[in-house]
């Protein structure tokens, strides 16, 4: 079939009218499908952060709610103080072979403590503190800060943070319903020696007077032989509750 000059241009015409508008289609299409993850984006952002302020507001709120559990009276905070957080603890101990007097090498039963503190908000882990061993950055007037550091805990919201020391500790028994994983790190009463506010004027930490290391599972100074300056980081978990004095 012969086709005229005209009618062939027509066609052709036609077919990349037909074209243009499929092109244009798939352009909207795409648009909308970008608009469509951005807007997922958006609203995950939104979520996050909605989140982050409402767990921080947990957090503020929290000594309302927190009640520790009964513990031996060797590690039980002093009355005037009560608690207002807690956090669960993921971490590791970290123990450094040394050269005894003997001439021989042992674990120093010193550690460094490496953990991140979680609370539960509606059912999700939520990060509020990490814990690490840090310079006294502003010891109590009573205080003379070692150098090689106290046990840290800084808040994740507003950074203020508290080192503290020990007090009394207590070997886990299966007899201590707080502290009943034997052959873990002790339990402890830890004593706050220095706290500072956030660079902002976070105080979350800032008024901490005491912490209490409980129901500790794991963590224990190794009892393999080792080398003179050989490391080893030994996982632990544990509930720190913090206190605050009452006036």
């Amino acid at each position: 079939m012969r086709h005229t000059v005209v009618e062939l241009l027509v066609r052709l015409d036609n077919r990349n009218a037909t074209n243009s508008g499929e092109m244009e289609k798939q352009i909207m299409n795409n648009n909308i499908n970008q608009q469509t993850i951005k807007a997922g984006r958006v609203r995950s952002l939104f979520g996050a952060a909605l989140l982050l302020v409402c767990a921080f507001g947990t957090v503020n709120m929290a000594g309302a709610q927190v009640t520790p559990p009964t513990t031996p009276d060797l590690i039980a905070v002093p009355a005037g103080n009560s608690a207002f957080l807690v956090g669960h603890a993921f971490g590791s101990q970290g123990y450094t072979c040394l050269p005894t007097s003997t001439g021989a090498t042992a674990w120093n039963p010193a550690a460094r403590p490496e953990a991140t503190l979680f609370t539960d908000f509606f059912g999700h882990p939520v990060q509020i503190i990490t814990h690490f061993q840090s310079i006294n950055a502003n010891p109590k007037p009573d205080v003379i800060p070692p150098l090689s550091g106290n046990a840290t805990w800084q808040s994740s919201f507003d950074t203020s943070r508290v080192w503290a020391v020990k007090d009394k500790g207590i070997d886990p028994s299966s007899d201590i319903a707080s502290c009943p994983h034997t052959g873990s790190i002790q339990c402890l009463l830890l004593k706050s020696v220095g706290n500072l506010k956030g660079p902002t004027g976070g105080s979350l930490l800032a008024n901490t007077t005491f912490i209490q290391r409980l129901n500790t599972n794991g963590g224990a100074v190794p009892t393999t032989a080792c080398t003179a300056g050989q490391t080893q980081l030994v996982p632990y978990t544990a509930d720190y509750f913090f206190f605050r004095a009452d006036n």
